[in-house]
């Protein structure tokens, strides 16, 4: 039976050759079992200061830190400030989107669950100062709706940019002050930044990234993406050990180390129960809850939830059951490869189940009619465009706009039949061949959406 303190033996051991072979230029990574936690990091946080990175060295969580957005949400509805079934406008009244029958009708579970069903990658910067999130806000006014409220899963950066927003309306103070009040210090975490004037207090991990697609990973030449963008996960950083104590409180029905209930009894449960189906990607999870994603395994259920940022990344498991969580942060390279290798065999070392298999593509792929499938589907940050040449290939073209207009385009990939109405790309990206579903009619017997965990449509 493995221990505890075999993982960590084995981690210290072989983590300095695992980023070698990953191209990862440092990690970070913390575990939780039956009550007791181990720590470590190996390698160097920035490439062009060649600083160690150490255990309590932060790292940005990204999209993690949604899971600490919906706890600040669910707090209000454990005080009987926030009814979940309520329209957001009965307590954000200037809540406004494109589609104003939509608007009026979106809850703040559709928000917490990703069902809101209008436009998500949103990265609009609103400045520093503490109104980032109320401008924010304001400018979703043209946003477009792609399906009613409820009908379908598509994750929404913007949903949580709103219920940041909603925070700091009913707690009277900016997102990262409630955030602080009400979860880091009850919580007692000494190694969290909700920023970067506190990040640098620390020692600090640089994100690197790839210049060019054969290039390799060199630090990135900004640390953070917009604070308007912080309860979505733009900016929140943290040593593993405090991720996995925010990570314990959820597995013990929302108590602090001292007692204090941060959440209500039960509120934990609620979040992490299934709330939506999600079409199958591989590396998000299967369904979703309150904030948490779920992967749901015959061996046993795991939850938790990835985060990526510039050139940063992090992944918590969580299976409860076992008391097991898992954390681990990592600043650039092949990180899915790594995160397989390092949390799938903790996983399942350490409790009865296993991480889902990463999906490949098949090696005699049956050949189909993509017609259904060609087209342009758009979203605010980038066009996919989907073709099927004379030999029957079908390709997919990235066009990045808006924000990311200035990055090199995508290279074209080619997709292959994988299951159902879903191609899967032939060429790896960072360890992973996601699933690309097509969804839904256009009233013309083409697909209306083409679904990478989040819903693009047609143009």
């Amino acid at each position: 039976m493995t221990t505890l303190n075999d993982t960590k033996t084995w981690l210290d051991e072989q983590l300095p050759a695992l980023l070698e072979k990953h191209d990862v230029p440092a990690a970070a990574w913390a575990v939780l079992h039956d009550g007791a936690v181990v720590d470590g990091a190996a390698g160097v946080l920035s490439k062009a200061t060649d600083v160690a990175a150490t255990p309590d060295s932060v790292f940005q969580i990204g999209s993690i830190t949604k899971l600490w957005t919906s706890t600040l949400v669910m707090q209000l509805v454990d005080e009987g400030a926030v009814d979940l079934d309520e329209p957001l406008r009965t307590y954000l009244p200037e809540f406004r989107i494109a589609d104003e029958s939509a608007a009026a009708i979106i809850t703040t579970r559709h928000l917490l669950n990703h069902t809101a069903g209008f436009e998500g990658d949103i990265f609009t910067d609103t400045g520093t100062g503490d109104d980032c999130l109320e401008k924010y806000v304001a400018l979703l006014a043209d946003v477009p709706q792609l399906f009613e409220p409820g009908e379908q899963f598509s994750y929404n950066n913007a949903g949580y940019c709103v219920l940041g927003r909603l925070v700091e309306v009913l707690r009277d103070k900016p997102y990262d002050v409630a955030l602080r009040e009400h979860v880091i210090a009850p919580l007692g975490l000494t190694h969290t930044a909700t920023g970067p004037y506190e990040a640098i207090l620390f020692r600090a991990a640089v994100g690197h990234i790839q210049t060019g697609p054969d290039s390799g990973y060199v630090p990135a030449p900004i640390w953070a993406m917009a604070r308007s963008n912080a309860p979505a996960g733009s900016m929140l950083a943290m040593r593993p050990r405090d991720l996995i104590a925010f990570a314990r409180m959820h597995m013990e029905d929302g108590a602090a180390p001292d007692g204090t209930q941060v959440l209500a009894p039960g509120t934990p449960a609620a979040m992490q129960a299934h709330a939506v189906e999600v079409p199958y990607t591989g590396i998000m999870g299967s369904s979703w809850g309150l904030g948490f994603e779920r992967f749901d395994v015959a061996e046993g259920d795991i939850i938790g939830h990835d985060g990526s940022t510039i050139g940063q990344n992090g992944f918590l498991r969580l299976v409860p059951e076992a008391g097991l969580a898992v954390a681990l942060l990592v600043n650039g390279g092949d990180v899915i490869s790594l995160y397989h290798e390092i949390v799938g065999r903790i996983v399942e070392e350490l409790s009865d189940t296993a991480l889902p298999e990463l999906p490949t593509p098949p090696a005699e792929p049956e050949r189909i009619d993509a017609g259904r499938y060609v087209g342009t589907y758009s979203a605010d940050v980038m066009d996919l465009i989907v073709s099927q040449d004379d030999d029957g290939r079908v390709w997919i073209d990235t066009v990045l706009k808006g924000m990311f207009a200035d990055m090199e385009d995508q290279p074209r990939q080619e997709l292959v039949f994988f299951r159902d109405d879903a191609l899967i790309p032939v060429q790896g990206e960072h360890g992973m061949h996601m699933p690309h579903w097509f969804l839904g009619d256009d009233g013309h017997g083409n697909a209306q959406y083409l679904h990478i965990g989040r819903a693009i449509r047609r143009a």
